[in-house]
C-alpha cells in the first residue's frame, strides 16, 4: 500500500539508506531520470546511479567524471538538509529538497517546476500588461504551490510512517532466535540482523556487503552452496548442517525474494537434534523389547526343561563319554541364559537418571576400578581435561559403559599395550570421551558391524552385545558414538551432550499448578534444575504449606487457578513472606491479568523451556 501510494504523488521520491544503497524509489524517479531497471531497484548504490546521471549528461558537461563521483559520494557522506534548483540537460527546471532520517541515510524529492518558472518569467516579461491570461497562470502557479507544499507534508508523514515500520521490522528481527538475513544475486549481504555470532560463533559481526563465503567459511559455505543455487533458480529449500567449529547442528531455511536474490533464516537446533536422536532411541528399544521379549520368556523355558533333563541324565549311570556330553550341554544351556540376561537388559526398560556430577570424580574411580582387571603389562592413562562444573550425566550408566570400553581394549591389547581415556569438552556444545588401545586396531568388517548385536571378535568368549550396549546408552543421552583407527590401535569416541548441572537454590520450591500435567512436567524441569519441589492446586493449598513450612525461598505459580481465586490474589496473601515469587501464564499479553500481573512479579510466557524457566528464577533470586 505505501508504495501503490508513493507511485500516485507527482512528484519523484528516493530514500538511500546509511550505505549508500538505495531502500525505496517511486516509478516517478525512474521515469523522471530515464534510469534502467537496476538503478531503481533496492539495493541500488549511489554512486552508479550518479556515474550513470553524470554519463548521460543529467549534470551536464562534466570533465572527470569519477572526480565528480567522488565529490558527490563525499557529500551525500556528510548529508545536509538542503533546497535547489537547476536546469537540466533537456532544459527543464527542476527542485531538489533532501532531509536526512534519523537512523541514518536520506530522503529526495524532485519536482518538476518548469511550469512554475516559464510563469515566472512571463509576469516579469508582462508585468506592464496585466492581463487575464497571467493571472490565470498566478492562480495555477499558487495552486501548485498549495498542492507542492500538501504533497511535502504527505511525504513527510510518509517518511515519518516507515521510519516507525524500519524500527519495529528491526527489533522483531532482533528478538528472534535466528539469524536472519538477505543477500543479493553474487551471495553478498544486503541485511542481517545481529545473531550470526548466537548461531554461529566466531563468524564477524559486520557482514553487509561481504560475500557469504567470506563469512561462513569454505567448508560451510560448501554444504550450502547447492540448497543457495537451487533458492536462486526459484526453490525454498530447508536443510541441516552440522558445523565444522563446534559441531553445532544448525537448520537453514532460503525463500527467494523474487528480485534474484534470497533471504536466509538460519537457527541453531542443535539441543533439538539431541533430544530427537535420544527418543528415537527410546522407540527403537520399545520396540525391540516387544519383539524379544515374547522369544527370551519361551527360550527361558526352553533352557530350563534343557537343563532339567540334562540333570536327570546326569544321575543316571552312563559312560564318561556321556557324562561330557551332558556336562557341556548344561554349560552351554547356561550361557544361554546369560545371554538371555543380556538381551533383557539391553531391551529392557533403561531409564537415563541424570544428575550433577563431578566428570573428574567419575574417571578417577574409572581408574581406581578398572586397574586391577589389567594384567601387569597393560596400562591405563586418563588424560582428564573435562570442566570443573559439575555436569548433567548418569555416573551409574556412564561408568558402567566406559568400563565395557576398557575391559574390550584389554583384550585387544593382550598381555601388554597402553589403554588411554581421555576427556574434554567440544565448543560448549558436546563432552568428547575417548577410549584408545595399542592393539591391532579394528577390522574393516567390525568398523562396519560392530555395534550390531551379536557382532564379536571373541567366538565363544563374547556375547557380541557390549558395544551395542554402550552405544543404546549415548544414543539415550541424545550424542553419538563413533569407531575409529589411530596410528597405534582403536579408539572409540563418545560424544554426550554437554549440559552444565545447575547449583541447587538452597531450600524449598511451591510450585502452584492446577493442571496435574503441567504440575509434572514443571516439577520435573525444577527437579532437573537442582529444586526440592512441593506442589499445590489452589492458593488456598499452597497458602496452608507455607503455613506449616519454613523453608520454603521461591514461589512459582500459575496465574490463572481453579476457582475464584488466582496467582494475583497469592502475591497478595504471602505479601509479607519476603519470598521470591514467579509468575506463569498462557494469556495474551493484553489480558488484564496478564498486565497487572506483569506489575506485580516475573511473568513466564507458556510454553517455555527449562533454560528459560532457570534464567528467570536466577534473576529473581538474585535480586
Amino acid at each position: 500500500m505505501t508504495e501503490a501510494g508513493l507511485n500516485l504523488i507527482a512528484q519523484a521520491l528516493s530514500i538511500y539508506d546509511s550505505d549508500l544503497r538505495l531502500a525505496v524509489s517511486n516509478s516517478r524517479f525512474q521515469e523522471m531520470f530515464d534510469l534502467p531497471p537496476r538503478l531503481a531497484t533496492p539495493g541500488a548504490r549511489f554512486d552508479e546511479t550518479i556515474r550513470y546521471l553524470a554519463e548521460t549528461g543529467e549534470y551536464g558537461p562534466v570533465g572527470d567524471i569519477e572526480a565528480f563521483v567522488v565529490q558527490k559520494v563525499e557529500q551525500a557522506r556528510a548529508f545536509e538538509p538542503h533546497y535547489m534548483e537547476r536546469t537540466r540537460a533537456n532544459g527543464r527546471t527542476i527542485s531538489v529538497e533532501g532531509s536526512p532520517l534519523p537512523q541514518g541515510g536520506w530522503v529526495t524529492v524532485y519536482t518538476d517546476i518548469s511550469r512554475a518558472k516559464r510563469a515566472e518569467e512571463l509576469l516579469r516579461t508582462r508585468s506592464e500588461e496585466l492581463s487575464d491570461q497571467v493571472l490565470t497562470h498566478a492562480e495555477e502557479l499558487s495552486a501548485a504551490n498549495r498542492e507542492l507544499a500538501a504533497t511535502i507534508t504527505a511525504l513527510e508523514e510518509a517518511k515519518r510512517q516507515l521510519t516507525v515500520i524500519e524500527a519495529r521490522t528491526r527489533m522483531t528481527a532482533e528478538m528472534m532466535p535466528a539469524h536472519i538475513a538477505h543477500v543479493d544475486a553474487e551471495a553478498r549481504y544486503l541485511y542481517s540482523n545481529r545473531k550470526l555470532n548466537t548461531v554461529l560463533p566466531g563468524r564477524p559481526s559486520e557482514i553487509l556487503g561481504m560475500h557469504m563465503s567470506e563469512v561462513l567459511g569454505p567448508s560451510s559455505f560448501a554444504r550450502v552452496g547447492p540448497y543457495l543455487k537451487a533458492a536462486y533458480d526459484g526453490a525454498c529449500p530447508v536443510f541441516e548442517f552440522t558445523e565444522d567449529h563446534d559441531s553445532r547442528r544448525i537448520r537453514v531455511a532460503m525463500t527467494p525474494d523474487g528480485q534474484g536474490g534470497v533471504y536466509l533464516l538460519s537457527m541453531d537446533v542443535t539441543g533439538e537434534t539431541q533430544a530427537r536422536v535420544a527418543l528415537q532411541q527410546t522407540r527403537r528399544r520399545q520396540l525391540a523389547a516387544q519383539m524379544t521379549s515374547g522369544l527370551a520368556h519361551d527360550f527361558s523355558n526352553l533352557l530350563t526343561i534343557i537343563l532339567g533333563m540334562q540333570g536327570k541324565l546326569a544321575k543316571m549311570e552312563l559312560p564318561d563319554e556321556a557324562r561330557e556330553l551332558i556336562a557341556a550341554t548344561q554349560s552351554t544351556a547356561r550361557r544361554g541364559g546369560r545371554l538371555l540376561d543380556r538381551i533383557a537388559d539391553m531391551t529392557g526398560k533403561r531409564q537415563l537418571m541424570p544428575q550433577a556430577t563431578d566428570l573428574h570424580v567419575l574417571l578417577r574411580d574409572l581408574h581406581i576400578l578398572a586397574t586391577p582387571s589389567l594384567p601387569q603389562g597393560v596400562g591405563l592413562s586418563v588424560l582428564d581435561h573435562a570442566p570443573d562444573a559439575p555436569l548433567l550425566l548418569d555416573p551409574g550408566m556412564l561408568q558402567d559403559a566406559l568400563l565395557n570400553l576398557v575391559l574390550n581394549a584389554r583384550d585387544a591389547c593382550g598381555s601388554s599395550g597402553l589403554i588411554t581415556v581421555s576427556a574434554h569438552p567440544v565448543g560448549g556444545i558436546w563432552i568428547e570421551i575417548a577410549v584408545s588401545d595399542t592393539g591391532p586396531g579394528f577390522t574393516p568388517e567390525a568398523l562396519e558391524q560392530a555395534l550390531d548385536p551379536f557382532f564379536t571378535t571373541k567366538g565363544e568368549h563374547g556375547s557380541g552385545l557390549g558395544l551395542p550396549m554402550v552405544y543404546d546408552m549415548v544414543k539415550l543421552t541424545g550424542g553419538d558414538l563413533r569407531l575409529s583407527n589411530t596410528a597405534t590401535g582403536a579408539c572409540v569416541t563418545l560424544r554426550l551432550p554437554y549440559r552444565a548441572a545447575p547449583l541447587p537454590a538452597g531450600g524449598l520450591t511451591l510450585l502452584v499448578e492446577d493442571s496435574s500435567d503441567l504440575r509434572e512436567t514443571i516439577r520435573d524441569m525444577l527437579v532437573e534444575l537442582g529444586h526440592a519441589v512441593i506442589e499445590a492446586a489452589s492458593v488456598d493449598e499452597a497458602v496452608a504449606l507455607l503455613n506449616d513450612l519454613e523453608d520454603v525461598r521461591l514461589v512459582l505459580s500459575d496465574i490463572r487457578l481453579a476457582g475464584a481465586a488466582t496467582g494475583l490474589d497469592l502475591l497478595d496473601r504471602i505479601a509479607d513472606c519476603g519470598l521470591s515469587c514467579v509468575l506463569m501464564t498462557s494469556l495474551p499479553r493484553s489480558d488484564p491479568l496478564h498486565i497487572s500481573a506483569l506489575a506485580r512479579a516475573p511473568v513466564l510466557r507458556k510454553p517455555f523451556s527449562r533454560r528459560q524457566l532457570a534464567a528467570l528464577i536466577a534473576r529473581e533470586t538474585d535480586a
